[in-house]
């Protein structure tokens, strides 16, 4: 089966962590997002699967290659200009002559994928959403269906107490090449706010299937918390890199120097060629590759991008952090 992995956002909801860093290479447990995407789409059938590229293009191309890791074909469309999500997958029509998966690079999810393109196949389904239930849904899109799966509305980002239902859009799409018809050539084109509602005022054959499974959107930082402490506390199961170790919450990277003194308490992770120096503590943090915490610092529910020095003796409690002590405003 034919997909498509959308890449080619700038990911600024990460920032300053991204500013150097494209989505795509956001690590999960230290491990590059897209690692853990690709691994789910090739264990769920889909092997040949193109991937749009725009922020540091060449990184993304240079990590994952033609997919010989994952024992994928791998084709890439490098955006100079981003044309949405709907536009991107729109400069590949000629590749989608039939049912084909979509989905985003931030999204990790234990999604029976077999079971959606079942569930889309026998509805005869021109384009399927797979839902998950939230808890908050207030960030979200909400769909609301009716009792065999045919979405009737969406809420975009209800207010708490006004939402129309608890189950919101994954980002993980089942369409028949049909879809493509309805989305114009070399123009920005989004599936959430022009080719769904087109697709509904149409009356199309469009469904939403709600499944029980895990999601989560990494995009965010409460989010890209909550996978991490999600994963290191047993709630999903995710694969490690080679050389890393987890035990007791806490995800330490090959290559990491932890001095004896020095005491982490998950859960944490700790990414490859940290170093750790003398008596430093580190709580319930994420630490991206080649960090160093100077001796006595104290870390708090933090995040610190690749190669980020935290001084000695630093307190820290809570943000995300491009080099240490520097705190840029996230966007919204």
């Amino acid at each position: 089966m034919r997909g498509m992995i959308l890449a080619g956002g700038l990911s600024t909801r990460l920032y300053p962590l991204t500013l150097n860093v494209p989505k795509p290479l956001v690590p999960v447990l230290d491990r590059p997002v897209v690692a853990h995407v690709l691994e789910y789409l090739r264990a769920n059938g889909v092997d040949d699967i193109a991937i749009n590229v725009h922020y540091f293009a060449d990184a993304v191309r240079k990590y994952v290659g033609e997919g010989a890791k994952w024992n994928a074909r791998i084709t890439y469309l490098h955006e100079t200009e981003l044309m949405g999500s709907a536009g991107a997958v729109k400069q590949l029509a000629a590749r989608f002559n039939q049912t084909f998966v979509v989905i985003g690079c931030d999204d990790v999810t234990t999604i029976d994928l077999a079971a959606a393109i079942a569930f889309h196949q026998r509805r005869g389904a021109t384009a399927t959403i797979v839902l998950a239930q939230a808890e908050n849904v207030s960030q979200y899109g909400v769909v609301v269906t009716d009792s065999d799966g045919r979405i009737k509305s969406f809420q975009e980002k209800p207010v708490p107490g006004t939402e129309l239902s608890n189950f919101v859009n994954t980002g993980v799409y089942i369409f028949e090449p049909s879809v493509l018809e309805h989305i114009p050539a070399n123009t920005f084109y989004d599936f959430g706010k022009q080719v769904f509602p087109y697709l509904l005022k149409a009356e199309e054959r469009f469904y939403g299937m709600r499944q029980e499974a895990y999601w989560c959107d990494v995009g965010t930082p409460s989010e890209y918390r909550r996978v991490h402490r999600d994963a290191l506390t047993g709630v999903v199961k995710l694969a490690i890199a080679d050389g890393a170790a987890l035990r007791d919450g806490v995800l330490t990277g090959p290559g990491v120097t932890l001095d004896p003194s020095a005491r982490i308490v998950g859960p944490s992770c700790i990414g490859s060629r940290c170093v750790i120096e003398a008596g430093a503590l580190i709580e319930q943090s994420i630490l991206w590759s080649g960090v160093r915490v100077g001796a006595g610092a104290r870390i708090r529910d933090a995040i610190f991008g690749v190669n980020a020095v935290v001084a000695p003796g630093t307190v820290q409690n809570g943000g995300e952090y491009a080099v240490a002590g520097h705190i840029t405003a996230r966007d919204a």
